[in-house]
């Protein structure tokens, strides 16, 4: 993949961070956001690169981050749209507050994001969507989990005929479990999480994935050997949906 400028939402952790690290190594130029301005700080330093304080639910915050870009005249190849939250809860104990948080975070924070980075996307730029394996396979406690990622991917869709005209693509990868740190926020102990694990050594990959499993599928969609791919689905679940 040739060089390029590529920012990454939700990038202090998780897959975003080890994308962050994987695209500078090859000397991309990355941005990363997150909600935490230490957390910020602490990962730009360890990886050498530009962030930003831009809270996903936050709209404000959402354009502070567009105008601060614009204001820096940075142009985007590449926007990784990969935020989100995973609060499970049964349907029955779903509240209207848990509803409005994971839609705000996982559905309108990308909707936002993209819409208002549109001026800082160059033509063409990738825009890749880290969905999740929960839109088409259904896990108990993730009803609204589910419904945010998949609302994401009905958006994408639509946007791909608007944004034709400017050189956008939309794409979706879709993880399947992946051992970051949103097990142990979503209330899972640590024994819980290795007693989870070690149900997916049944698997084809046989073993629970790591973020680095995720990152050439990611480094694939925002190249440009994707440059004729519209809402593409790319699942990467180690075999788990066999």
């Amino acid at each position: 993949m040739s060089t390029k400028t590529i920012l990454i939402t939700g990038g202090t952790a998780g897959i975003g961070l080890a994308l962050a690290k994987h695209l500078l190594a090859q000397g991309n130029r990355v941005i990363i956001t997150g909600r935490n301005r230490s957390r910020i700080d602490e990962a730009c330093s360890a990886l050498g690169c530009t962030g930003y304080v831009a809270d996903s639910a936050d709209i404000a915050q959402l354009k502070a981050l567009a105008d601060g870009l614009q204001k820096d005249g940075v142009k985007l190849d590449g926007l990784v749209l990969n935020a989100g939250v995973f609060h499970p809860q049964s349907l029955l104990n779903s509240s209207a507050e848990d509803f409005d948080l994971t839609m705000a975070i996982n559905t309108k924070g990308p909707f936002i994001t993209l819409q208002k980075l549109l001026p800082v996307l160059n033509n063409p730029a990738s825009v890749v969507f880290v969905s999740s394996v929960a839109v088409t396979r259904a896990f108990a406690g993730a009803a609204v989990y589910s419904a945010s990622k998949a609302a994401f991917e009905a958006i994408a869709r639509v946007a791909n005929l608007e944004l034709a005209p400017l050189g956008i693509r939309i794409n979706s990868v879709r993880p399947g479990v992946t051992a970051t740190e949103i097990q142990g926020k979503a209330g899972m102990t640590e024994e819980q999480q290795s007693a989870f694990f070690a149900t997916l050594e049944s698997t084809p990959l046989g073993r629970v994935m790591t973020p680095a499993d995720q990152l050439g599928a990611i480094e694939f969609l925002l190249s440009e050997h994707s440059l004729a791919m519209r809402n593409a689905v790319l699942e990467v679940d180690g075999g788990y949906l066999l």
